[in-house]
């Protein structure tokens, strides 16, 4: 789902509350669509509904406490996630909890790329058009995504709300699900595990999506191994940036894959935001984490794994839609720019780690 469909489909979800509403974002802004989030919470809470909200500290920086007063004001629960969370912990500075999370009465539950803030619905004139992809979830699933929203609540407030932990069946279907939260609380590189064995896993082709791609060295290894052995593997990064380094690095890796049958695609109607990825004709994800360092190490997030064929298919159709909207890298993207965009390239890769 893209912008517009996303945030339709949870404010109809949130007007449905009854007992309780969960909401997480890494970016909260007060412009239109904040705001609106922000009244329809005010309003549910002045009904009775519980209302719990939870925001990372630097990526809502600048959220004004006067947002966050008059959310206070109407009952609702406010905090961020302060990963430092005292002295003790000063060296976490560099920690975020990237997780966008709503759920509705433990009942139904979305996750994926957006965060709030206008330019998720395009309409900041700078970025343009913004493709991104969100999931709505139904069934047992859904519990486990309140685990996850609990155990981020538990460190931002020492509370544990009272909530529905009876999973409730969706009649609709019969779809196995894996939610898959990840963090660098986890005593393994969970993030990083993920991916690995993603593409390790594939067997026909293995399509991601990421607005960043700046993979360690292990995932860089299993999708070089990947292509060897004639996986369809293909990358879907934006062309347009939003973050200069990344953007130079990611030639380099282009460089350094497109040698093992790995294909690069760039976006290019609009920045792509979305975290997708498809393995083979039966397994498709959806979520917050980058194909990048900082999701695999630094950043709490969460992904959704479906394990449906026709799930898959309709995952593939939207690929193929960016494919199309796309353009195929060349080496002659690379080989043929300046000497000094070539160093820039090179550089930038030194930083790869940090970023």
């Amino acid at each position: 789902m893209d912008g517009e469909n996303t945030f339709a489909s949870i404010f109809e979800g949130i007007e449905q509350a009854k007992d309780y509403l969960l909401v997480q974002f890494f970016i909260v802004k007060d412009d239109g669509l904040g705001r609106e989030l922000k009244s329809r919470l005010i309003e549910k809470a002045r009904e009775g509904v519980r209302v719990f909200f939870l925001y990372d500290e630097v990526g809502s920086d600048k959220l004004p406490n006067s947002y966050k007063r008059q959310l206070r004001e109407a009952g609702v629960e406010v905090y961020d996630f302060h990963s430092r969370k005292g002295p003790r912990n000063r060296f976490q500075i560099n920690f975020r909890n990237h997780r966008k999370i709503v759920i509705v009465d433990g009942a139904v539950a979305w996750i994926g790329g957006h965060n709030v803030g206008d330019e998720y619905l395009g309409k900041d004139p700078k970025i343009g058009a913004w493709r991104d992809t969100h999931m709505k979830i139904e069934g047992p699933a859904v519990q486990a995504v309140q685990l996850a929203f609990v155990e981020d609540w538990h460190w931002a407030a020492d509370t544990v709300p009272e909530l529905t932990w009876t999973p409730a069946a969706h009649l609709d279907g019969d779809m196995h699900m894996l939610i898959v939260p990840t963090g660098p609380a986890d005593s393994l590189e969970t993030a990083g595990l993920m991916f690995t064995h993603a593409i390790n896993s594939a067997q026909d082709r293995i399509w991601i999506a990421s607005p960043y791609f700046v993979p360690d060295e292990a995932v860089m290894a299993a999708l070089q191994l990947a292509g060897l052995r004639g996986v369809d593997v293909r990358i879907l990064i934006p062309d347009k940036p939003d973050h200069l380094l990344v953007y130079l690095a990611a030639f380099s890796y282009f460089r350094d894959a497109s040698f093992t049958g790995v294909k690069f695609y760039r976006y290019t109607e609009g920045f792509l935001h979305q975290k997708t990825m498809l393995v083979d004709d039966m397994v498709a994800a959806v979520g917050t984490a980058n194909f990048d360092n900082r999701s695999f190490r630094l950043n709490f997030e969460i992904t959704g794994f479906v394990v449906d064929s026709a799930f898959a298919a309709g995952v593939e159709s939207m690929f193929l839609n960016d494919f199309a909207r796309s353009r195929e890298m060349e080496p002659s993207d690379y080989e043929d720019r300046s000497f000094w965009f070539r160093l820039a390239v090179r550089l930038a890769r030194l930083t790869a780690p940090v970023q």
